[in-house]
């Protein structure tokens, strides 16, 4: 695995965050404008503060003060070069006047507590001290005899050059320095976060590609790490092939596809066999959400995507890897109306797509697990041209995918994954995975270092079932009919043709909800093709519940609720999608609506003929329910006995329910999980000849050449034990 690319690494592309040489390289326009920024905004700070330090100054004509004066009203005067500043004493009539002005303004509004709050008194005392007048200097050389004559305090602050100078550095030199300093900070690092991902884009990198690159192998996945998609990786080899050797293709001129679409059920590893691709080939990794495109500003989407294939170009050949891409590439309509956002977005990517050269190397491979919302657009030739899918995994696909996962995983010798595999028909990578880890922390519950088989098929129950319930308490009436409802379940199923085998029966109550179960484990890989005898034999056994209840304890309860529910929908599918009912015949009622997520289909039928189409799905399982109470009634004796013993033990497998049905002993039966198919060649309780046999390992001595005397029988008068021979060693 090649590590992050060095300094004067031959193979060293150019680094798109816009470092390195790029700093050297910037115009000194961009430090003349943030100097300039800095001395307006200082500028406009000293004259927002002059504003407010004038707020309370009152500006008087020189006749005035000078009447003011001779009447004594002023208390105080500072004599500077360009203005004159003075207060008035606390009885001055202006002062009154101006403090009755304040209070008629402000008395009525949100102010005017301020004047109910304080006395007069103290209002005027503190008016004299912060109301100050100005008045423009004149040329009147009697003003300091005449300040004299009338006791009014005077002074003046000579001001020399240097502490003017000063005062001005100070007020305007070093605002602007610490400005530029703070502004040029806030620049480099802007600069640096965004373009750590690939330079400015947008105010505040609004407009930036959010992709996080992988350069060379640094995903640290390769086909190794994917199992059980091996169509999958065959169509994505061309890809690789074509990024390592891209000459091969050109002279003959052929142009690989621009684009792949991934599709599949979500946790089958979609963004696991992107990554797998990027380390194949050995190619920078782009990966990013469809989310990241999506924003409330309008026009930010589109940037992105500009911005993500600019970038992807420079480090050509690499991978772009769109994650959901139904988020942006959603069909256009007129639905909604207008050219919003997300439009804007999709028509950016499909010019993108168009733009760049596939010679380049820039392959975009995009996930999704909805193709049939996707815009046609999108999908056309010359785009995404291909389409990959990626399903659930098939017998051996999920036994390759458990080899993956056990990998540093220590196994003990009774673990067979080719039964796991078996029993996990329809799971996805990501179930296969959180079903070993889940069997590992089991194995360190249970304190043991290696994990078993038994912990490996109970994990599997704690996916489908829940943990134990272990403070619930059912009543002796309930255990008795949750235990008649689950062995109904099981025998139904032993007496079905077409059916799936039992393989444990339980009456614990788990925690999603279940107060016991039956489990059935197909004991061959079934693909997806199933016969009309398979689906009624299904449905039958889901019924085998409510009929053992019916028919044994003479009620009804809402634990069959499930079962009723799995026997409609596939009752409704055999009806509405398979084409297997009299009714209607082959016509198709329905349509898939999402075939990767739920399955779910909608109908394409009026009203009346989903009418009569529920009358045809009744009529699918009222059959079955007959035919599973045909089977409880024939079989009560034998449910009688399964049911005792499942009281007494609560859990048991498939095969004591067959050994209690033939009779034989069932404390006999070996294994945790043994199915109703499990029989004994043998029969009866008849235990295979080699189970005890045990080889040992000794030297065998040499025969002797001397006559030995005549050996004495084999074994003692008494019955004893023959003599072992000795070991020559010994």
């Amino acid at each position: 695995m090649a590590g992050p690319l060095k300094p004067n690494d031959p193979d060293r592309r150019e680094d798109p965050s816009g470092g390195g040489d790029d700093d050297k390289k910037r115009s000194p326009l961009g430090f003349f404008s943030i100097v300039l920024w800095a001395v307006l905004l200082v500028f406009l700070l000293q004259m927002c503060r002059s504003t407010v330090e004038n707020a309370a100054v009152q500006t008087v004509p020189y006749s005035t003060f000078w009447e003011w004066v001779e009447k004594d009203y002023v208390a105080e005067v500072k004599l500077e070069s360009s203005v004159y500043t003075f207060t008035l004493k606390e009885d001055a009539p202006p002062l009154k006047e101006l403090l009755d002005q304040m209070e008629d303004a402000y008395g009525s509004g949100a102010l005017g507590g301020l004047f109910n709050q304080f006395d007069r008194q103290d209002l005027e005392t503190a008016a004299s001290s912060s109301i100050k007048f100005h008045v423009g200097p004149v040329n009147d050389p009697d003003l300091t005899q005449r300040l004299v004559d009338h006791g009014v305090e005077f002074a003046s602050d000579p001001v020399t050059q240097e502490q003017y100078m000063v005062s001005a550095v100070v007020s305007y030199v070093v605002p602007i320095v610490l400005m530029v300093v703070a502004m040029l900070f806030i620049y480099r690092y802007m600069f640096k976060k965004m373009g750590s991902s690939g330079g400015f884009g947008g105010i505040g990198g609004v407009g930036k590609s959010n992709a996080k690159v992988y350069v060379e192998k640094k995903t640290g996945v390769t086909f190794k790490d994917v199992a059980g998609q091996d169509e999958a990786k065959e169509s994505l080899e061309e890809i690789i092939d074509f990024l390592h050797n891209p000459g091969k293709y050109t002279e003959i001129g052929a142009k690989l596809p621009k684009g792949a679409l991934l599709v599949g059920p979500p946790g089958t590893g979609k963004t696991l066999l992107a990554k797998a691709v990027a380390g194949e080939a050995n190619v920078p990794f782009f990966s990013i959400s469809g989310s990241d495109f999506v924003e409330m500003f309008v026009g930010v989407g589109a940037s992105r995507v500009r911005d993500l294939f600019k970038e992807a170009s420079k480090m050509a050949p690499c991978i772009i890897f769109i994650d959901e891409i139904d988020t942006i590439g959603k069909s256009r309509d007129n639905r909604m109306g207008g050219n919003d956002e997300r439009e804007q977005t999709l028509n950016q990517l499909l010019a993108e797509l168009d733009g760049f050269d596939p010679g380049k190397g820039v392959i975009v491979l995009g996930a999704t697990n909805r193709p049939e919302v996707l815009d046609k657009a999108l999908l056309r030739p010359g785009r995404f041209d291909r389409r990959i899918t990626i399903d659930r995994p098939n017998l051996a696909g999920r036994l390759a995918t458990l080899q993956v996962h056990t990998r540093k995983i220590k196994l003990a010798e009774d673990v067979d994954l080719n039964k796991i595999a078996l029993a996990t028909a329809g799971c996805v990578g990501a179930d296969l995975a959180n079903l070993v880890n889940e069997a590992a922390l089991r194995a360190v519950r249970k304190g043991r270092r290696l994990v078993t088989q038994e912990d490996l098929l109970a994990s599997f129950e704690f996916v489908i079932a829940g943990s134990e319930k272990k403070n619930s308490v059912l009543t002796e009436f309930e255990r008795k009919l949750v235990a008649y409802h689950e062995v109904g379940h099981a025998m139904v199923a032993y007496k079905q043709k077409n059916a799936e085998p039992v393989q444990k029966i339980t009456i614990v109550p788990h925690t999603e909800g279940s107060l016991g179960y039956t489990l059935l484990m197909p004991e061959e890989d079934k693909t997806n093709l199933r016969t009309r005898e398979e689906l009624m034999a299904k449905i039958t056994v889901s019924m085998g519940g409510r009929a053992a209840e019916e028919v044994v304890m003479n009620t009804m309860t809402n634990g069959a609720s499930q079962d009723i529910q799995e026997a409609t929908n596939i009752a409704r599918n055999m009806v509405a999608m398979y084409g297997m009912s009299e009714e209607f015949g082959m016509m198709a009622l329905g349509s898939v609506r999402n075939q990767y997520l739920d399955g779910g289909y909608g109908l394409d039928c009026a009203q009346d003929t989903a009418a009569v189409m529920d009358k045809a799905v009744k009529a699918v399982i009222d059959v079955c329910y007959k035919d599973a109470v045909e089977v409880i009634r024939a079989n009560r004796e034998d449910m009688d006995k399964v049911v005792a013993y499942l009281l007494e033990k609560e859990t048991i497998t498939g095969g004591e329910m067959v050994a209690i049905l033939e009779g034989r002993d069932p404390a006999l039966v070996e294994g945790a999980y043994t199915s109703t198919r499990a029989k004994s060649p043998q029969g009866g309780d008849i235990e295979p000849p080699a189970r005890h046999v045990h080889i040992v390992d000794e030297p065998i001595p040499m025969p002797s050449h001397t006559e030995e005397p005549e050996a004495e029988p084999a074994g003692t008068a008494d019955g004893g034990e023959p003599e072992r021979p000795q070991n020559p060693e010994e």
